[in-house]
């Protein structure tokens, strides 16, 4: 798949992903020089992202001319106070050599919506799913900053089909062996069954080369 070099793009990503990218880098696919992480979780602090991510890039581009930011559009950042601005407002002002993944959000980056629908069907018969990643159970306390049960209780149970975690790189089977009073104290803090299912890194690895493209052309 990979025959573009990331040696000179480096990548500003949001922390739930630091676990993917971290994989990609280990198994040679992402040879950049560098990856900055934000806090994970700032989806519930749109001012802190903006700030964050304009901070991250900054100091990417100190390093290298082209980045490349992995974070979502639709529903990373929403800005109640000013509702028209987005994330590729929030990009495109870091200049014409910065590019963000096409996706939604981290979900989106690992499996498609199609793929997502298809395996909402196969595993929970096409009853509502609650999304996740790996980085959303290892970064539970900032992901779900200031979640009491009482929040818990009124977001998951409506989600019948249970948290499908899709997981590309077997975090959640190291999790359930090491950890499973863990494992079973997240789904209970939930209320509905947390479903582990094994995908890879083919969509992430895609979306990274597209705009890689981009910034080469």
């Amino acid at each position: 798949m990979n025959t573009i070099s990331f040696s000179d793009i480096s990548i500003v990503s949001c922390g739930t992903l630091n676990l993917e990218l971290n994989a990609l880098k280990k198994e040679g696919f992402l040879d950049t020089p560098q990856i900055l992480y934000t806090t994970p979780g700032l989806h519930q602090d749109p001012p802190e992202l903006e700030r964050q991510l304009v901070r991250r890039i900054q100091k990417a581009k100190e390093k290298t001319e082209k980045v490349i930011v992995v974070y979502g559009g639709k529903f990373c950042y929403v800005n109640i106070d000013q509702p028209t601005r987005l994330m590729k407002h929030i990009v495109e002002e870091q200049g014409p050599k910065v590019a963000r993944i096409e996706a939604t959000h981290c979900m989106d980056m690992i499996a498609s919506q199609s793929e997502r629908d298809r395996i909402g069907k196969e595993m929970a018969g096409g009853e509502p799913v609650w999304w996740m990643t790996p980085g959303w159970i290892k970064f539970k306390k900032e992901v779900f900053k200031g979640w009491d049960q009482a929040l818990a209780n009124e977001n998951f149970p409506k989600h019948t089909g249970g948290a499908i975690v899709l997981d590309a790189i077997g975090y959640m089977d190291e999790f359930m062996a090491n950890d499973p009073e863990g494992f079973l104290g997240y789904s209970d803090w939930m209320g509905i069954p947390l479903i582990p299912y094994p995908v890879s890194l083919d969509r992430l690895k895609q979306l990274l080369l597209d705009q890689a493209q981009k910034l080469m052309s």
